[in-house]
């Protein structure tokens, strides 16, 4: 009876699903690769580090039930599914969670994706040294490695391995490109419908709120008047940078809309001088993006620590900016409309 060894296969960057543990038996000793031709690098590592055998799928015809691991490369089509309905443990090597027609069979437990050949280690209690503990004492990490390297080509000994020619070569660069656009417009469209449809939706909710209730108005009104002076406009920026307001002032930009229409009239009219354009533009607009900061945040796949910390630092941090971004601009409007 051969002597076979586990291995863990983890996610890779993006990735979904897994961990999988991979343990060949005599039954079930084949690793299947189906990446357009030839044996992929992923696919020899498992079966150097297992001790099972790595088999072309599109030359070579096996069995499901002797399969210990299926490695593919798809952006979430048919492959995807196939392998895991057939019960056969799947390595995608192409970051994408469960899609396509068959994606209901796609489970945690029986796929994982994005792998790499770093996401490829032994499982917990196996070790890539032989079962004799005298055999490898003394012997460093790159003797081992160099050993289990000889005993795979032993048993491959033999065997001529098929060199990938160019139209095999041309296939999988060409088969990478499309599932790389494919799996980006697939990530589009669900972020748009998942993320940015909800929050518009939610804008847009707020935005009619503040509208119906007049509650923008008021305060445009009541801020307005202090447009006609460098101080009004510093006074104006601490006012909407207020950590507290800024994330209600921010949704649909309607303290910048309304105070800027008032100023721009103003400035028509003769009753504001025009070199204040340009610091008023940044005295309304602290509160900016402000609503956003925790939405980004999510998008940007932070911890919910990050989330915790950086919400109320950007805040925070708007107070000092938004009156220093309102000097710099009064400073760089001298002659500029002279």
């Amino acid at each position: 009876m051969s002597e076979y060894k586990a291995v863990k296969v983890s996610k890779g960057p993006n990735g979904w699903g897994g961990p999988l543990v991979i343990h060949p038996t005599d039954k079930k000793k084949y690793v299947v690769s189906v990446t357009g031709g030839g044996i992929h690098p992923v696919a020899e590592k498992i079966a150097e580090m297992t001790g099972a055998t790595a088999i072309d799928g599109f030359t070579s015809k096996v069995e499901n039930d002797e399969m210990v691991c299926a490695v593919i490369d798809c952006g979430g089509t048919a492959r995807c599914g196939v392998y895991p309905k057939m019960n056969v443990l799947t390595i995608n090597l192409t970051a994408t969670p469960p899609s396509g027609p068959l994606m209901q069979f796609i489970k945690e437990h029986n796929f994982v994706s994005g792998v790499k050949e770093k996401n490829i280690e032994f499982a917990e209690g196996e070790a890539p040294t032989s079962t004799a503990a005298t055999a490898t004492e003394g012997k460093s990490a790159q003797e081992l490695k160099t050993e289990a390297r000889q005993k795979v080509a032993e048993m491959n000994q033999g065997k001529t391995k098929k060199k990938a020619n160019i139209l095999e070569r041309i296939g999988r660069f060409m088969g990478g490109v499309v599932n790389i656009f494919y799996q980006a417009g697939r990530e589009t469209v669900e972020q748009v419908i998942k993320n940015i449809l909800p929050f518009m939706a939610f804008v847009s909710c707020l935005i009619g709120i503040i509208t119906y209730t007049g509650i923008g108005d008021l305060i445009a009104n009541v801020i307005s008047p202090l447009a006609g002076n460098i101080v009004g406009l510093l006074i104006v920026s601490i006012i909407c940078a207020i950590p507290i307001l800024s994330p209600v002032l921010g949704p649909g930009a309607v303290i910048s809309q309304v105070v800027g229409v008032l100023v721009g009239v103003e400035i028509g009219r003769g009753n504001i001088p025009p070199s204040l354009a340009l610091p008023a533009l940044f005295a309304i607009n602290p509160q900016a993006g402000c609503d956003f900061v925790p939405v980004g945040l999510t998008l940007g796949e932070a911890k919910p620590e990050t989330i915790e910390v950086g919400v109320p630092a950007v805040l925070i941090s708007r107070q000092f900016t938004g009156p220093i971004a309102v000097v710099i601009a009064y400073i760089c409007s001298f002659g500029l409309y002279s």
